[in-house]
C-alpha cells in the first residue's frame, strides 16, 4: 500500500494487522481520485473509519488543506500517525481518537470531502451518513466504500439534501459518492 501521487507520492504505509481493517485497493483508490480530481486541491477532508489513513493521507498529498482522521482502535490511531509522518504530512492533519458517531455529534468542522469505509457488512454508514451530510460545505462530496459481495444497500438519500450520485465498482469495492443535486460538479 502506498500513496499515488502528490507531495508524497510511492511513499509506502503501513495497516493494522488483522481483519478488523481492509485498506482500499489501489484500484479504488485510484478511481476514487480520479472522480474528485478538480476537488481535492485545499478541501477541507474528514476520514472516518480512517484505518491505516490511506484515504485522508492521499488526499493532503493531492492537496487538501487539512484532514481529519477518526478511528477508535489504538492500533488504528497509531500507524495513521506513523503512516502521516512517514508522508510528511502530520501538520496538515488530526487524529480523533473516538468513534465516528462520537465524533461527528461533537464535530463543528464543515468538510467538503467525507471518505466512510467502514468494516463492511455492518451497516455503520446508515448509522452516520445522516450526521456526516450535516456537517458538509455547499458542493460536497460523501464517499462511502461498501463491498460488491456484501448485502449491504446504501440509503438514497443521505439528509441535509444529499442523494445518491453515482456508483462505481472497483474489484471486491463499490464506491457511491452523495451529492446535492443543486451542486453537481
Amino acid at each position: 500500500m502506498r500513496v499515488i501521487t502528490g507531495s508524497a507520492r510511492g511513499t509506502r504505509l503501513q495497516a493494522p494487522e488483522g481483519l478488523a481493517t481492509r485498506p482500499t485497493s489501489d484500484m479504488a483508490k485510484e478511481g476514487i481520485f480520479s472522480v474528485l480530481h478538480f476537488e481535492v486541491p485545499e478541501a477541507m477532508v474528514l476520514d472516518l473509519f480512517a484505518g491505516s489513513g490511506q484515504l485522508g493521507i492521499e488526499a493532503l498529498s493531492r492537496g487538501a488543506r487539512a484532514a481529519v482522521l477518526v478511528d477508535s482502535s489504538r492500533e488504528a490511531q497509531e500507524i495513521i500517525r506513523k503512516n502521516l509522518a512517514a508522508a510528511k504530512l502530520a501538520s496538515k492533519a488530526r487524529v480523533a481518537a473516538m468513534e465516528a458517531s462520537s465524533y461527528l455529534a461533537g464535530c463543528r468542522e464543515r468538510f467538503d470531502i467525507v471518505f466512510l469505509d467502514p468494516p463492511y457488512g455492518q451497516k455503520l454508514i446508515e448509522k452516520v451518513l445522516p450526521m456526516v451530510a450535516e456537517k458538509m460545505n455547499p458542493g460536497g462530496v460523501i464517499v462511502c466504500e461498501t463491498g460488491r459481495e456484501v448485502d449491504e444497500e446504501l440509503p438514497q438519500e443521505a439528509g441535509n439534501g444529499f442523494v445518491i450520485h453515482r456508483t462505481y465498482r472497483y474489484g471486491r469495492a463499490r464506491v457511491t459518492t452523495y451529492r446535492r443535486p443543486q451542486e453537481e460538479f
